[in-house]
């Protein structure tokens, strides 16, 4: 029973995904006449120029790949990967009619990119596809050593490309508008909605900041040894990583203490641990 359970989540996550992808499909790429990359792109082409219904052809273009891919795919992933493609197939299906064109098609394709892409996402982040050209791609790695990103690219655009002669050179542009959002779309969902921030401190004090950080901010602090390049002196380096809202605080904190410190600030995502996932004992 438990092992049941702790499918639930992600299966509801992919059957939501599927719901965002196919509103952002029927709702906003057909009634625009926008294309997309991959197997929708393709299903999208034969239903502009025989009326086939998308979600049929996504799930008869994947039921071949499904019987080669279980040699690539884990046992889960497989899993996922059939339901994501039913569910997507199912929500096209259930969700095709309701066609209402938008007068502005950058909109369109703004509106397609965030829809798609926040669908995707879903899926993706539960370890699920939607099959098509993923598997392609996994296949060709597999026995072909090809790279799965450049294989996907590839793909992709080969499909927008041929979608071109059929929706016109126009709207093939905007679909890559839509493709290039949905792509930044999926990688903010599955990277994580909450960032971070981390800071590497360099500084001749390293021991006096790291002590107030944790006295003052709470946050924990990792020392590491390094050495400069141009002197040659032996030095300690912080590391440290903290909320967005905490960043000023331990900027004026550092340079309190050495207004000489070097500090390098970056976006970290999907931060676990003590503090962030759970709150601080």
């Amino acid at each position: 029973m438990k092992a049941l359970l702790k499918h639930v989540r992600p299966i509801l996550m992919i059957l939501l995904g599927s719901l965002i992808f196919a509103l952002g499909v029927n709702y906003f790429a057909i009634p625009n006449k926008l294309s997309e990359g991959g197997f929708t792109g393709i299903s999208l082409i034969f239903f502009y120029l025989y009326g086939f219904s998308p979600g049929m052809v996504i799930l008869v273009l994947n039921i071949p790949l499904f019987i080669l891919g279980y040699k690539v795919f884990g046992k889960r992933t497989l899993i996922y990967t059939i339901i994501g493609t039913t569910f997507v197939s199912v929500a096209l299906w259930l969700t095709e009619g309701n066609y209402e064109t938008v007068n502005d098609p950058l909109l369109a394709a703004l509106y397609t990119g965030v829809m798609v892409g926040s669908g995707l996402g879903l899926i993706f982040r539960t370890g699920g596809t939607t099959g098509g050209a993923d598997i392609i791609a996994r296949l060709g790695n597999k026995y072909l050593g090809w790279s799965i990103g450049r294989t996907m690219f590839l793909f992709d655009l080969l499909v927008i490309v041929a979608s071109a002669f059929f929706i016109g050179r126009e709207k093939a542009m905007y679909t890559v508008v839509a493709v290039f959002i949905g792509a930044r779309v999926i990688d903010f969902v599955v990277e994580g909605l909450d960032t971070a921030k981390a800071a590497t401190i360099i500084s001749s004090s390293a021991v006096d900041i790291s002590e107030q950080i944790n006295r003052q901010m709470g946050r924990g602090v990792t020392l590491l040894k390094g050495r400069g390049g141009y002197t040659g002196t032996n030095k300690e380096v912080l590391y440290v990583v903290i909320s967005r809202n905490e960043l000023p605080r331990m900027k004026n904190l550092v340079h309190s203490i050495d207004p000489y410190a070097f500090v390098v600030v970056h976006d970290v995502r999907d931060v676990l641990g003590e503090g962030f996932t759970y709150d601080r004992t």
